[in-house]
């Protein structure tokens, strides 16, 4: 279970890593900037994970592994840019594959530190959006959790499958397979077909219209 849980965090920091670099490209940043960008968006929910369950320091800082995962899927994306935007379609597949696999391992981190079921969900969740939240920030953007089809929804179920399984002392293969492809599907149709959470609708105000030909004159003092 822990080699799996490593394989998975590392293939979730790779991934996010190239969501974060390629966003970086997008906007034409330098070297150093996509970089940065890529190791924010691997490495943000993992540390916020770790500091939050007490597994200090956080493996993305305390194992070099992370770093040079991270800093490789930055390099690649800077070099080889067309090659990963055609591979890729769009960024967004990137950072779903990132979901599912850093919601997997934050729950399954969250149960080994023997949080309760509902928090180790939760903790799931905010791992695997925490990435995605760090990149649409220095990009000045806001965040996709908070304005994409279900995208924490996605997170949430992903975790909730590896929790409930868990309970049930169901085998840990095919349950994180599962919760995996339940995350990754439930994004990509929802980027496809357009489906989201309701969003309030506020109406609009009517605006305020100077009155005119009232003759009033200015002030005097």
């Amino acid at each position: 279970m822990e080699k799996l849980s490593l394989v998975l965090d590392l293939s979730g920091t790779f991934v996010f890593a190239l969501s974060g670099a390629l966003a970086g490209a997008r906007r034409k940043l330098d070297l150093f900037g996509v970089l940065v960008l890529s190791f924010a968006a691997a490495t943000a929910g993992g540390i916020a994970r770790d500091v939050l369950i007490g597994a200090i320091p956080p493996a993305s800082v305390n194992d070099w592994r992370y770093l040079g995962v991270s800093l490789l899927a930055g390099v690649i994306t800077f070099y080889f840019s067309p090659l990963i935007e055609r591979m890729s379609h769009s960024v967004l597949l990137f950072d779903a594959a990132g979901l599912a696999l850093f919601a997997v391992t934050g729950a399954s981190k969250a149960l080994d530190y023997g949080l309760n079921p509902v928090m180790a969900v939760m903790l799931g969740m905010m791992t695997g959006i925490g990435g995605g939240m760090a990149r649409d920030v220095l990009l000045a953007e806001i965040p996709i959790v908070l304005r994409a089809e279900l995208y924490a929804v996605a997170a949430l179920a992903a975790a909730a499958v590896v929790v409930v399984g868990h309970m049930l002392h169901f085998p840990v293969v095919p349950v994180t397979a599962v919760a995996l492809i339940l995350c990754f599907s439930l994004r990509f149709l929802a980027i496809k077909y357009g489906w989201r959470l309701p969003i309030a609708k506020i109406p609009d105000q009517p605006s305020s219209k100077t009155d005119k030909g009232s003759g009033a004159g200015p002030e005097q003092s």
